[in-house]
């Protein structure tokens, strides 16, 4: 079953940005790096419509780099179905922010928000801009690195933006951050199980044994030696199961009689997956490009068959 996290507060920030969206010349919407399409809010592509919009990568820095890259192509490739056709309203852009090179953002987001701004108002003014995204997922980071200093508050936990803020930058550009905003119904049970084990919806609203299995599930197939490097195992285990056992066992999860406490193994491994302490990990690839029909093949079909 998926999981849903849709606190009241929602509801007033998503008419927040409802109404605050009209006079947007730029959306930048934060994306989480190691899970963008399950991060990428419906709500927001929903309500920006043909506004120009820059996917910010955000937790780059615990993402697999590899796997970025190809997300940032599979991106920009979604929009400009041909090279070389420039930023046109409507387009978009994709960029990885990570805490160790915050100075890359700094410099690329506001010269890319003048480029992609639909509205121009005249010499000397500058595009309005909108950071959207989940809850979770670096808004307030991206801001704080935009203004150089400290003036968003930012956590580990998800909802700790509660109203909308506006910021003035030094090139005069207005920037407004928004509290994370979910979607009130996650149909993609797999997405909902990433956006849990990453840290967008709070652990009060997880079955942890639930999340952490599939977290395992995963982790054992598509990075098995990270696994065996954090843990310190000399085999993989065989099921996700018993790579939550041999957790427990290591993490003081043993109960009496010998039983491991799967909730505190679960836990364990949420977050070191979270903490970036298995490595850089990617939950999700991006879709694979539909295959291109053949042209001579298409050409026997449409011959008439002869005697």
């Amino acid at each position: 079953m998926p999981i849903q996290w849709y606190p009241g507060h929602m509801t007033k920030a998503r008419r927040l940005i409802a109404d605050s969206m009209p006079s947007q010349d730029v959306i930048i919407e934060v994306l989480d790096a190691r899970m963008p399409r399950s991060s990428e809010n419906p709500v927001v592509t929903e309500l920006r419509r043909h506004k120009p919009v820059i996917k910010v990568l955000g937790k780059s820095d615990l993402a697999d780099p590899v796997v970025t890259k190809a997300w940032i192509r599979f991106f920009e490739e979604e929009v400009h179905p041909s090279p070389g056709d420039g930023l046109a309203p409507g387009k978009v852009v994709a960029i990885a922010l990570t805490t160790t090179r915050p100075g890359e953002a700094k410099t690329k987001l506001p010269e890319l928000c003048k480029k992609l701004a639909l509205h121009p108002r005249g010499p000397g003014k500058t595009p309005r801009v909108m950071i959207v995204g989940i809850p979770n997922v670096g808004k307030s980071t991206l801001i704080n690195t935009l203004m150089d200093r400290k003036v968003a508050k930012t956590g580990d936990e998800p909802a700790v933006t509660k109203g909308q803020q506006i910021v003035t930058l030094k090139s005069g550009m207005t920037i407004s951050d928004n509290p994370g905003i979910m979607w009130p119904k996650i149909e993609d049970e797999d997405a909902s199980l990433r956006l849990a084990f990453g840290g967008a919806i709070p652990d009060s609203a997880i079955d942890y044994e639930t999340v952490g299995f599939w977290g395992a599930s995963y982790l054992l197939e598509a990075y098995p030696a990270l696994v065996l490097a954090r843990y310190k195992l000399k085999s993989l285990p065989a099921t996700p199961m018993a790579l939550l056992e041999e957790i427990g066992k290591r993490r003081g999860g043993l109960r009496a009689g010998g039983v491991v406490d799967l909730h505190k193994a679960a836990d364990a491994l949420i977050h070191d997956f979270r903490q970036g302490a298995l490595g850089r990990i990617t939950l999700e690839s991006p879709p694979k490009p539909e295959p291109k029909p053949d042209p001579d093949l298409e050409l026997d079909l449409d011959l008439e068959p002869t005697d």
